[in-house]
């Protein structure tokens, strides 16, 4: 019964992100919201949606090794599989903000991560623990960033200006999707979390393995699918810049709202997977700076580095 509420948990989240990026998506343009305003924002806020349901329920249930491996696993799967299957598709074309200021902002809240959770290490402390205090941190960077892109979207709105009228879309009807799916994606994040956490006991796997594989991917299938459907229409914009803000969503809104309700203790083999994603992260910058653009190479290596990854967290168990 648990593999069935797992699937069905992973099919509410899916469906449930789905229908919230497409009516929050609508609402925006009806407001005339600039369209890099959406990317970076709605598009990305709602696909990382499945990982801060399972962190914050997690969370509240006590699974710490569940909050802090769903990000970090997803972040890993987004930057190796999610982009790596885009760039095989097409290439994927890099925007000089994107290299300049976005995938430097994911570098930077990763190596805080790494910083903040080292209390053994920076503060010779006895455990490693992420506090309340760290998690407002976490906000508080998030607002900093929330602020960047706002500027961003301000200076763009003359270039939308001469977009036509979006106001036949119906506002009932796209609130109505944005609630459903919100509603779907709370209900299938607390069935992700209970059958994902028995099947994890009764395989005799650790809570951080079941985080960093199972529900990492799973919770990330969202961005899969929005990256890859973006490739394949050739919006290298929203394929590559809906993951570097899903990236920085994982970590300052889901872990800093996870850190807040409660602290949560760090399992030491975590150090691991959080260093490997800084290096990750930092190789993507490298790649997109190459003439500003992550092609079917760089695809194809990312996704071997992910297939790497997967083999060893699961031979570390």
């Amino acid at each position: 019964m648990s593999y069935i509420l797992l699937l069905v948990g992973f099919a509410l989240l899916i469906k449930g992100a789905d229908l919230f990026v497409d009516g929050a998506s609508n609402i925006a343009r009806i407001l005339r919201v600039p369209p890099v305003l959406i990317g970076l924002t709605i598009v990305a806020f709602g696909t990382s949606s499945p990982e801060a349901t399972v962190s914050i329920i997690a969370a509240l249930q006590d699974s710490s090794a569940v909050s802090l491996g769903n990000v970090v696993g997803s972040n890993v799967f987004n930057v190796t599989l999610v982009v790596g299957s885009a760039a095989l598709l097409y290439p994927l074309v890099v925007e000089s903000e994107t290299v300049k200021k976005e995938i430097p902002f994911t570098l930077l809240a990763s190596v805080a991560l790494l910083v903040l959770i080292s209390d053994v290490a920076m503060q010779g402390l006895d455990d490693n623990l992420l506090t309340r205090s760290d998690g407002i941190i976490f906000l508080l960077f998030l607002s900093i960033f929330m602020y960047y892109v706002i500027e961003i979207g301000l200076k763009s709105r003359r270039e939308t200006a001469h977009e036509p009228s979006t106001s036949s879309i119906k506002r009932g009807k796209n609130i109505a999707l944005t609630l459903a799916g919100l509603a779907a994606i709370i209900f299938g994040g607390d069935l992700v979390v209970d059958s994902g956490t028995d099947i994890a006991y009764s395989l005799g796997m650790s809570e951080t393995l079941v985080g960093l594989t199972i529900i990492a991917i799973g919770t990330s299938l969202p961005e899969l699918v929005t990256s890859i459907s973006a490739a394949l229409k050739k919006e290298n914009g929203i394929a590559l810049g809906n993951i570097v803000g899903s990236n920085i969503f994982n970590i300052l809104f889901v872990l800093g709202t996870s850190a807040v309700i409660t602290p949560l203790p760090v399992n030491g083999k975590i150090f691991t997977d959080v260093l490997i994603m800084i290096v990750l992260s930092l190789l993507l910058f490298v790649f997109s700076r190459t003439n500003h653009t992550v092609g079917k190479k760089e695809g194809l290596f990312l996704v071997v580095m992910y297939v790497v990854y997967l083999v060893y967290i699961i031979l570390r168990n």
